[in-house]
């Protein structure tokens, strides 16, 4: 006990000594399953990034799914992005990506490995300036269902994951790493809840930074199938 206390005495002080504080992200996300093949994903968010209560960042995107087997699930979207800086927007995004999922369970332990790759284009209104990106994603995801063996209305579920970020034709090329752990909880058949903690360090030429992020988020789950047997639950993380 005495040794937990003393490093997270350590790690308050070293938050402290860093001047880094908390921020807000938060996330509405629907999945819709209109066919045994074939789904629709939306999703809004809003964060605090300089403030944890004010705004100063918000993105809409979504796309098609593909259910090509049970644990195999490619995917296409497109979204935009905005960034806010003194209460005006000073950076707009719009990106289209693609990516492939591929899960497995060992035992009740659920391991989602994610592959995207991103295209952006940047506006940044206040200077005129245009610009574009290529973007490589790669993250592994692991949830557990704590009190039963899968995940359906009224199980409580454990879920961390950590994420790496690859850009060009920026540097440095390795651009930002995520780690986040949480829980969340199957309301019923089509609301979910999670709340987390995630940790995004930035590495940048001119310096490297950290984030900390509060992460809550809504789940919507809509199965408009007769498949009723896979009733599956999308939890789909901060992203």
């Amino acid at each position: 006990m005495k040794l937990l206390l003393s490093l997270s005495l350590l790690l308050t002080l070293s938050f402290f000594k860093a001047q880094e504080h908390i921020s807000s992200f938060n996330a509405l996300t629907i999945t819709y399953k209109f066919h045994p093949k074939f789904f629709l994903y939306a999703e809004g968010q809003m964060r605090g990034i300089e403030e944890y209560s004010y705004p100063d960042y918000y993105e809409i995107k979504g796309g098609l799914g593909y259910n090509l087997t049970k644990n195999h699930k490619p995917f296409i979207g497109l979204g935009r992005y905005a960034t806010y800086k003194d209460h005006a927007i000073n950076k707009e995004e719009f990106r289209v990506w693609l990516q492939d999922v591929i899960d497995f369970k060992k035992g009740v332990v659920k391991f989602e490995n994610r592959l995207r790759v991103e295209k952006s284009w940047f506006y940044e209104p206040q200077t005129d300036k245009d610009s574009e990106r290529m973007r490589y994603r790669y993250r592994l995801n692991v949830s557990v269902p704590l009190n039963a063996k899968k995940i359906a209305p009224g199980t409580v579920f454990a879920n961390v994951y950590d994420e790496i970020f690859v850009v060009t034709p920026m540097k440095p090329a390795f651009a930002r790493n995520r780690v986040y752990g949480g829980f969340g909880y199957q309301i019923d058949e089509n609301f979910g809840i999670l709340g987390g903690y995630l940790w995004q360090r930035e590495f940048e030429a001119k310096g490297n930074k950290n984030f900390h992020f509060v992460y809550l988020a809504l789940n919507i789950n809509i199965d408009g199938t007769d498949d009723a047997p896979s009733k599956t639950y999308h939890f789909p993380g901060a992203d």
